[in-house]
């Protein structure tokens, strides 16, 4: 019998009495340092500025859902291209290579919350089984992350979604709430699933809501599993969800992810987080500086001054300058008759 059988046999058969009295007082000791070292962390100034950044304090800071201070967070995926001589592990099509960029968007603070770099063929809506479902948290996203076994298990686990409807839903209204038309309110229905498999994977009432937008004329079908918040707020939190396409497109036009230094797909990686991190440190210094300058032009001053020994608080705070630092009483005047 090996050593590894031999200790998890005695493990699985250990009971609590059978513990010498050293082993108990030696655990207790290892708890309570435990504790005591996290509690003794959380007062370093490390996790109050994540936490001043992120707004995880209540009522500290504004929350899309009026009244409370639950986690909402945009699901989304973007492509990145690359050639496929060069990295042909990425594999997406059979003359092309990219990788996805899953990313699930704090939209109290525009942070990125979860992160996850697969291959460009991995579907979005498989990134939905790495996600751990916080309780009274709000997911947002597109169709196509429409898996009604997986978004069961976020309502199981007492979250809550808001995702746009497929066009061919099947569907059997149980209930139409009234709504205000002149807000842009179609529909505000309870439903339930007709289809087999989508009914098997998602057996309880579902809230259907259908509303058109005012600036752009479309018509929007969501879906959502959140009876409590006004129509027009789940409306919102899904206009909401375009904040992690703008963080795509920073991304994509200020750091370096589409030429990389290796073709390796550790290398390739390595890039993408370190331009991720860039972009959340640069974020962390606009919150905590109280700065009104953009991320871009933060990001300028800073990759040009990189080697300059000058406070941050100093280099990033634009001071006003006399528009004319030339200009002298005596000076005298060609124009002047």
């Amino acid at each position: 019998m090996s050593l590894a059988r031999q200790l998890a046999e005695r493990v699985t058969t250990m009971r609590y009495q059978d513990l010498p009295p050293a082993a108990v007082h030696w655990s207790k000791v290892a708890v309570l340092d435990t504790v005591g070292v996290a509690l003794a962390g959380s007062a370093e100034d490390a996790p109050k500025l994540v936490e001043e950044t992120l707004e995880l304090r209540p009522g500290g800071g504004p929350s899309l859902i009026i009244g409370s201070n639950r986690r909402t967070g945009a699901l989304d995926a973007t492509l990145i291209r690359l050639c496929l001589s060069l990295f042909p592990w990425a594999t997406y099509r059979s003359t092309k290579a990219a990788v996805k960029l899953h990313t699930l968007l704090d939209l109290r603070g525009a942070i990125p919350a979860f992160i996850h770099i697969s291959d460009g063929l991995v579907h979005e809506m498989n990134v939905l089984d790495q996600l751990i479902p916080e309780p009274g948290a709000f997911y947002v996203m597109d169709r196509g992350y429409i898996d009604f076994e997986r978004l069961h298990r976020f309502h199981q686990a007492g979250a809550f979604f808001v995702i746009r409807a497929r066009f061919n839903l099947n569907f059997t209204r149980r209930y139409s709430a009234p709504v205000e038309r002149s807000t842009g309110l179609i529909c505000d229905q309870t439903v339930m699933l007709n289809v087999y498999y989508s009914r098997e994977g998602f057996p309880d009432p579902l809230r259907r809501i259908k509303i058109r937008d005012a600036e752009s004329g479309k018509t929007v079908v969501l879906l959502t599993n959140n009876f409590a918040l006004p129509a027009l707020t789940i409306g919102e939190l899904y206009r909401c969800r375009w904040q992690v396409e703008l963080f795509f497109k920073w991304i994509k036009q200020h750091l370096r992810i589409k030429a990389f230094f290796g073709t390796s797909e550790h290398a390739v990686k390595t890039q993408i987080w370190i331009a991720v991190s860039v972009y959340v440190l640069v974020a962390i210094i606009k919150k905590r500086l109280n700065l009104d300058a953009s991320l871009y032009e933060l990001l300028q001053i800073l990759s040009l001054t990189m080697f300059e020994r000058t406070p941050l608080h100093q280099l990033l705070t634009i001071t006003p300058t006399d528009p004319s630092p030339f200009k002298h009483d005596n000076q005298l005047n060609l124009f002047e008759f």
